[in-house]
């Protein structure tokens, strides 16, 4: 057995990207067969039917493009950083405006909702602090680093999203049970169209850079600001109508919101736990074995293993090389190869086994 390792990044210019319309290795997982028409991207992404598939769809769009993955770890790094400093000030004017309008019409209703975005804008607090402790080198004790802090953030972000839907409910089916007038309607409705505004700006800014940079937990983060956004959205539509001579419309929009929270809520879990089980997507795993399997002198892949630290990947490959091929330079070529496939990726380690 010949064995070569590759994780260095100094080898880049190797990956030569490969034509999609032939295949001139004669792999035995027989690539003549499928056309190359499997997906390139991060397609985790499952199109569920029904009201989960709806509402996923809704609160968090998908993209296809993966060149628009941030491939280097620093600048990954900074971007999700900054993402979190510019949400947290958006959020915080947010608040600062919904107090001024609290100040006119001396809700307490909007206080309490004030006092909700405040901390809700506080969330982003921990995850900051994460995505620090992740730039931090490795030690003789966290010999991986500290990426992985930022999952167990988007663990917490998990939690006050479950809790902010548990409120909403109780209060929602509590005003069901206990009908209040509902005082000051215009000023309730300016302060939800501020808080719709404020927390979807910060949704959409959040998601997308949590998605190119590969971080479920800022992704999170950014479902928990859009769920927020349509909670004072419900305020709106609740004001409306009691404007309209339906005063139950309050309590039962904001119930149906709760429940779309929670029906969203699973999708997240998922996202985040898998994160923490070393769960990853399989297009991911199918891009990478692509990609290995058109290096000129690997006869077969035995074994891949990839797995997210925080937003970067790190993996190994078993391959079989080819009798006669340079088990060092089959190695490099196809680590280059992966790293050109998957730019969020950070170490991979390619071992090569001479064949038979």
């Amino acid at each position: 057995m010949t064995a070569a390792t590759a994780g260095r990044r100094d080898h880049d210019d190797h990956g030569h990207p490969h034509d999609h319309g032939r295949d001139d290795h004669g792999h035995g997982r027989g690539h003549d067969d499928h056309g190359h028409d499997h997906p390139h991207g991060d397609h985790d992404h499952h199109h569920h039917g029904g009201l989960r598939g709806a509402l996923h769809a809704l609160f968090v769009p998908h993209s296809h493009d993966p060149a628009d993955a941030i491939d280097d770890a620093m600048e990954a790094n900074a971007a999700g950083i900054r993402a979190l400093k510019i949400s947290l000030v958006i959020l915080l004017a947010t608040t600062v405006l919904q107090a001024v309008v609290v100040a006119f019409s001396g809700s307490v209703a909007l206080l309490a909702d004030t006092v909700h975005n405040l901390s809700d804008a506080l969330t982003a607090v921990p995850l900051w602090v994460a995505f620090v402790l992740g730039r931090r080198a490795a030690s003789r004790r966290y010999t991986y680093g500290l990426g992985r802090a930022e999952d167990l953030a988007g663990l917490f972000i998990v939690f006050v999203v479950a809790l902010s839907a548990v409120v909403a409910a109780w209060q929602a089916i509590d005003r069901m049970l206990h009908p209040q007038p509902l005082e000051n309607i215009g000023w309730v409705i300016a302060a939800g169209v501020i808080g719709f505004a404020g927390n979807e700006a910060v949704a959409v800014y959040r998601i997308r850079v949590g998605k190119r940079i590969g971080s479920a937990a800022l992704v999170a983060d950014g479902v928990h600001a859009r769920t927020d956004g349509f909670t004072s959205l419900a305020v709106v539509l609740g004001g409306i109508g009691v404007l309209l001579g339906f005063p139950l419309a309050d309590p039962i929009v904001g119930l149906v919101i709760a429940l779309a929270i929670f029906v969203l809520l699973i999708g997240t879990v998922r996202s985040v736990g898998r994160r923490l089980l070393d769960g990853v997507e399989p297009g991911l795993v199918d891009r990478a074995e692509h990609a290995l399997e058109h290096v000129d002198g690997i006869e077969r892949v035995d074994r891949l293993r990839l797995r997210w630290v925080g937003h970067r990947l790190q993996g190994d490959a078993l391959v079989t090389g080819r009798q006669g091929r340079d088990a060092e330079a089959v190695a490099v070529a196809a680590e280059a190869r992966v790293r050109a496939q998957l730019r969020n990726v950070d170490d991979f380690t390619v071992t090569v086994r001479s064949g038979r």
